[in-house]
């Protein structure tokens, strides 16, 4: 039996690079599920495909590949942004949910399980993960959290406008009519306001350890 741990949380919440620490430490396959959606981004923006037009970019979603997840041009502001707005489609979501489903069930021919990171892990592509967590931070801490990454890519860009896309961007998150970003009623809350990612990490590892304990 493959384990599947979903990491949900909001933007910039650290949930990511909890993600990965967890996978390492486990021997998990490891899917930041976000990037789909950028690499479906990245293709809108190079093509000047209308954000608004869910068929289209439904089918720029059809010739994703894996090997557009390595491109470093995902971790930009503009790719990101550009993702949150193909999200909203159903169209787009319904062409990545076989790869994301077929990631955490056929993980364990390889790895002893998976954690996959994203907005509707939880409750629509894994909703029967044996462990769920829920990330968050208040908004004022996730937008330091970003300007300081965007800062470090070499992103000339001001707290105020990283701000501005946060809130953009939860509310288009926890609005949209599909899959829309929300806790699973099993899932465990874990706020990293005051928490430095190691110590979120061993919280959450502690507490995944008694959930699979129980299993």
């Amino acid at each position: 039996m493959t384990i599947v741990i979903a990491i949900d949380g909001t933007f910039a919440s650290g949930k990511g690079t909890l993600a990965k620490k967890l996978a390492a430490s486990f021997g998990f396959a490891y899917l930041d599920t976000g990037k789909l959606y950028r690499a479906v981004g990245l293709r809108a923006l190079d093509s000047k495909t209308d954000f608004n037009d869910g068929r289209k970019l439904a089918r720029l979603a059809k010739k994703f590949t894996p090997k557009e997840l390595n491109n470093p041009i995902l971790k930009s502001g503009s790719v990101g942004s550009a993702a949150s707005k193909v999200a909203v489609h159903s169209e787009v979501r319904a062409a990545l949910y076989d790869f994301q489903r077929n990631f955490a069930a056929q993980s364990g021919t390889k790895y002893k399980g998976a954690v996959l990171d994203g907005r509707d892990i939880g409750t629509v592509i894994c909703p029967d993960a044996e462990v769920k967590l829920f990330v968050d931070a208040k908004p004022e801490v996730r937008a330091e959290r970003r300007l300081k990454e965007l800062l470090s890519y070499g992103e000339n860009v001001s707290l105020e406008a990283v701000t501005a896309d946060l809130i953009e961007r939860d509310h288009r998150d926890q609005n949209r009519d599909e899959a829309p970003l929300k806790p699973d009623v099993n899932a465990h809350l874990l706020d990293t306001t005051n928490l430095s990612i190691d110590a979120a990490f061993m919280q959450a590892r502690a507490l995944i350890e008694i959930i699979l304990q129980q299993k």
